[in-house]
């Protein structure tokens, strides 16, 4: 029998898969640099070991738990069983057979890429003023309360994947529930007392490009992954993702040169972003025209919604919910209007199906409020045990220092 799985096992497929674990995996180094060059210079070490330290800590929680409860057999559309949780993972036989050709390990590594840098990706918000050990206790419980019922429902037979809904690397699963759950720290956090120059704006746009540079690079991994194996599915997702980068990047910098009289560097990095997070869900549902369309969208709509941000004075540090939150619902709705099924079975009104669309807008809708609420509650509730929020003077200090008694430059 061993011989004969083993024969199953297609190195083409499996070698694609594992590079493109790889390419996420380095999505949370580059995330690390992007958001470390965003924020001022007294806390680029935090930040960016929020996002280091994912990496360790959610490894555990898959390994342990997490990929069973997202991936384990469907009970009653609402959650996995324990099939594959700590015990199973240990005695996997190495030819085990996920789908038809790649390892089962594989699989379970791509997707605990994704688990990694999801709850990283809401750190943005709530940048410059929470406690490491508060930190440390939300990325366990959202993990297991958010990402996994979230990433079951969607991607793991659940109830949501019953319904018809459609998302094909995580803008409702990745995107939408930390935009959304950024949003919910927004509020109960609060905003930072320093609002000075010197503390909000970038310190370092070089580690901005990096960062967005490592991200679009990894985003090729995030979205062809997705097809399981060296297909043309995966072909039409790697293209579609660099169409709609290129094109909301783009879109970002003519609107924000118009709008401030001057070509801003970081405006185009972060239009790029926006475009990557918004194809995310559709990457393999849709045409490179509708990529091209959605690019459009992305760059517009993204750019408003930060401006929508800074009108009602929202302290989203750095625009987690109006770049991955809104740039994730829209393209996971969008599959409801431009996907074709020739691509990958799934059709949306441009083919007359407007039943999809409804699908997609419900599904989003409810995912992103699920994310909201459970995201708002977790950290009322980890307050009442722990401070959430790190001391005025240790605010003032900058968390490098007053927290972790480190600095990121030596100037002598």
């Amino acid at each position: 029998v061993r011989k004969e799985v083993r024969n199953m096992i297609d190195t083409g497929n499996t070698s694609f898969v594992i590079i493109c674990a790889a390419l996420v995996c380095l999505m949370t180094p580059g995330l690390a640099f992007f958001y470390g060059g965003l924020v001022g210079r007294k806390n680029v070490i935090t930040i960016m070991m929020q996002s280091f330290i994912s990496m360790g800590v959610v490894t555990i929680i898959w390994f342990v738990i997490g990929f069973s409860l997202a991936f384990g057999p469907d009970i009653h559309g609402i959650i996995g069983s324990l099939k594959y949780a700590f015990l199973d993972c240990v005695g996997m036989e190495p030819d085990a057979i996920y789908g038809d050709t790649v390892p089962f390990l594989t699989f379970f590594s791509y997707q605990q890429m994704f688990a990694i840098i999801t709850p990283a990706l809401i750190t943005g918000a709530f940048a410059d003023r929470v406690n490491f050990k508060s930190y440390l206790i939300f990325l366990v419980i959202w993990s297991l309360l958010v990402y996994v019922p979230l990433a079951h429902w969607v991607w793991g037979g659940g109830f949501l994947a019953q319904l018809g809904a459609a998302d094909f690397a995580g803008g409702i699963v990745v995107h939408a529930s930390a935009g959304l759950a950024a949003l919910a720290s927004v509020f109960v956090v609060g905003k930072r007392r320093d609002m000075s120059a010197s503390a909000v704006e970038p310190h370092n746009i070089t580690y901005v490009a990096l960062g967005t540079g490592l991200l679009w690079f990894g985003w090729f991994g995030f979205n062809a992954g997705g097809a399981m194996g060296a297909t043309g599915l995966a072909s039409t997702a790697f293209v579609n993702t660099d169409i709609t980068a290129s094109v909301a990047m783009v879109t970002w910098l003519v609107i924000s040169w118009i709008r401030d009289k001057s070509p801003s560097f970081v405006g185009a990095l972060t239009g790029a972003v926006a475009g990557l997070a918004t194809i995310t869900p559709a990457a393999g549902y849709i045409k490179p025209w509708g990529a091209f369309i959605l690019g459009i969208m992305a760059g517009v709509i993204c750019y408003f919604a930060v401006l929508l941000r800074k009108k009602l004075d929202w302290d989203d540090a750095l625009d987690v919910w109006g770049v991955h939150g809104v740039g994730g619902m829209l393209g996971a709705i969008m599959i409801g209007v431009f996907a074709v099924s020739e691509v990958n079975g799934v059709s949306g009104l441009v083919e007359g199906n407007v039943s999809q669309f409804f699908i997609q807008l419900g599904a989003t809708a409810f995912a992103g409020a699920y994310a909201f609420a459970v995201t708002f509650v977790i950290l009322k509730v980890i307050n009442k045990f722990t401070p959430v929020r790190v001391s005025e003077q240790e605010e003032l200090e900058g968390l490098d220092h007053a927290l972790h008694h480190e600095e990121a430059y030596r100037l002598e």
